[in-house]
């Protein structure tokens, strides 16, 4: 069974590759955040990336942002 920092760390990797899959750059990340109401920075968000830690409240807001509605998880 996986432990939290693994958990974590495939929430990171799952955002991550949605970014990249809609060639979307931090930047431009905050910009659609900022779009819908959500106040982030660049520097924050990148932290959050790298460390695996956010709330599932901002993976959220950072799927409808950048227009995915549906999501295939590994199990």
């Amino acid at each position: 069974m996986a432990d939290k920092n693994e958990w974590e760390e495939k929430a990171a990797n799952l955002l991550k590759a949605q970014l990249k899959l809609k060639g979307i750059t931090y930047s431009q990340l905050v910009e659609r955040l900022e779009a819908i109401g959500v106040d982030e920075k660049e520097a924050n968000i990148r932290n959050k990336l790298s460390r695996g830690k956010f709330t599932a409240a901002f993976m959220l807001q950072c799927l409808s942002a950048i227009g995915t509605s549906s999501l295939a998880l590994e199990s």
